[in-house]
């Protein structure tokens, strides 16, 4: 009496092919390791406005405090009201879904991450890459009074990568 073991064990295979390779792709989408090592280059000009120049009204470095974001930033205000963020001479570490907030100075640590889930802010979007100059358009109601700092995110860990308190110009 033969026992036929290969195809056992040919099926298997399919069937552990057919599993894992689904679970590899969405861990893969999920967690996007080529980001990692992927350096990617920014650099937008300051938007044009016929009308006049924009005036930098608040400005701030990246603080010692957290290493991981290096550089200035200084939110500019357009002769017809409208203000935006640049960030200058920037550099920011490279992962998923970090993303650049409008925060309140004194409720950011980067030592540890943010408790419960979430940073009091304004998202401005995702970091759109880890170098060069960036411009991030404020929502008009953004309250430059109460958000007096600039923060480097990751949402996915809750932490706080670079900060930069800013002050008048």
């Amino acid at each position: 009496m033969a026992i036929h073991i290969y195809p056992r064990l040919l099926r298997r295979k399919w069937v552990l092919l057919g599993v894992g390779l689904p679970i590899l792709v969405a861990l893969w989408w999920g967690f996007r390791p080529e980001k990692l090592w992927i350096n990617q280059r920014v650099n937008e000009a300051a938007p044009f406005d016929a009308s006049g120049d924009p005036q930098p009204i608040l400005t701030g470095r990246f603080d010692g405090n957290a290493p991981q974001a290096n550089g200035r930033a200084t939110i500019y205000r357009k002769p017809g009201g409208e203000e935006y963020l640049q960030l200058k001479d920037f550099t920011a570490p490279s992962g998923a879904n970090v993303h650049v907030v409008l925060a309140r100075s004194q409720h950011m640590n980067p030592a540890q991450s943010v408790v419960n889930g979430g940073l009091d802010g304004v998202d401005l979007g995702p970091l759109r890459g880890d170098q060069s100059d960036q411009i991030y358009d404020l929502p008009a109601g953004a309250d430059l009074t109460k958000y007096d700092a600039v923060a480097i995110y990751g949402e996915n860990d809750h932490t706080v990568f670079g900060r930069a308190k800013l002050e008048p110009f």
